[in-house]
């Protein structure tokens, strides 16, 4: 079973059929896109905190937490479809992360609203990236790399999380927008990370269809 025709058969043969010479991603490679990509995003997604903070000190956790969502959604294309191998990418990116980032939002949300505190983040941070890692080995076809990816997801999204916030407890006050700044980096590194590995992970068998169509093509 797969979601969006990204199981591995769909993914070579959309290769195959638009002629493409494609270049297979290392693991270093799609850490690397994944990271970069989602650092940008983590940066403009987080914006509502700020302008909530400094302008709408009356707004709550329950209007910045859908506001950020929708941030994180629309702006995850361009950013980072090309996690994806093939053609036609950015639609089928759009449907996954909408799904498997609301999923993700959702499971965290709760456990940190019902527990707080690090008890609260660790039970989010993991019932979340494994929402997601389940959505995204199904929508792959891949149940082997399950394990894999939401390893990835949960430690290297751990790791920013809390380096972000170690950061932001040794900026002053005075500098709060620099420690929002640099939370969202931190957290932005940390999950793209994940996510590139992820995805690479997910994507195992269609690099070795791939690879056996581009040997096997005349030249």
């Amino acid at each position: 079973m797969s979601l969006f025709q990204l199981d591995p058969a769909s993914i070579a043969a959309r290769t195959r059929a638009a002629g493409e010479t494609t270049t297979l991603p290392s693991l270093a490679a799609s850490v690397l896109r994944g990271l970069i990509g989602f650092t940008l995003l983590s940066v403009l997604g987080f914006l509502p905190w700020p302008i909530m903070d400094y302008w709408f000190p009356f707004l709550r956790e329950m209007h910045l937490y859908p506001a950020c969502t929708a941030i994180f959604i629309g702006l995850s294309g361009p950013c980072l479809h090309r996690l994806i191998l093939g053609s036609g990418s950015l639609p089928r990116f759009y449907k996954l992360f909408s799904i498997a980032f609301i999923a993700y939002a959702v499971v965290w949300v709760g456990f940190w609203m019902a527990w707080r505190g690090d008890a609260g983040s660790l039970a989010g941070l993991f019932g979340g990236t494994a929402a997601m890692g389940a959505i995204l080995a199904f929508a792959f076809d891949a149940p082997r790399a399950l394990p894999k990816v939401i390893a990835a997801l949960f430690l290297l999204n751990t790791a920013g999380y809390y380096a972000g916030g170690w950061v932001e407890g040794k900026i002053l006050l005075e500098l709060r927008l620099a420690s929002m700044f640099l939370w969202a980096i931190c957290y932005g590194l940390g999950f793209g990370a994940g996510l590139g590995a992820a995805f690479h992970f997910c994507q195992a068998r269609a690099r070795e269809l791939i690879g056996v169509s581009l040997q096997t093509t005349p030249t």
